[in-house]
């Protein structure tokens, strides 16, 4: 039970295009049932592109465009997303920023000034600051007590903790 995130955005920007050249079709259409000048002229689009050859660099330029924007939307659609949930059994899953929240709290053992905790599919990053001149053994403690964390959700795939220490400098 993994999901994914939606494509939200490649749609969005899809469809304001495709209504982008539908409203310009729409005033234009009305504006000629009311006998206007219509914004853009059927004439004048239409003789431009009959003067135009298919060997033309606009084409090109055009087609190769379009080509790769569809490429893109294409390429944007197959490949599958970014996991939000981590999987405890077939039928059961937990937020992965449920999951980074919670190790973010366990990180915070003693001597630990903050953490930063990132959660991906195989392995999870901790990244502690603290103010201790002396950072021995710190690393070892802040990994256990996110294994011990990790251990309770009881992933289907526990991922593997790596955790980095950084020593804030003293401002006096």
């Amino acid at each position: 039970m993994t999901r994914r995130s939606r494509r939200a955005l490649p749609a969005v920007l899809a469809a304001l295009v495709l209504l982008a050249a539908s409203v310009l079709v729409a005033v234009c259409a009305i504006q000629l049932a009311l006998g206007e000048t219509p914004l853009l002229s059927y004439e004048s689009v239409a003789g431009r592109l009959s003067g135009t050859t298919w060997s033309a660099l606009e084409v090109a330029v055009a087609g190769g465009v379009v080509a790769a924007v569809g490429l893109v939307l294409f390429l944007v659609a197959v490949v599958p997303g970014r996991a939000r949930t981590a999987a405890l059994d077939q039928h059961t899953a937990v937020s992965v920023r449920g999951l980074r929240n919670a190790l973010r709290s366990a990180a915070q053992v003693d001597g630990v000034e903050s953490a930063a905790v990132k959660v991906r599919r195989r392995r999870v990053r901790a990244v502690v600051r603290t103010r201790r001149s002396v950072v021995d053994g710190l690393s070892e403690t802040v990994r256990t007590a996110l294994e011990h964390r990790v251990g309770e959700f009881a992933l289907a795939r526990p991922p593997q903790v790596v955790v980095r220490v950084k020593a804030l400098r003293s401002t006096s």
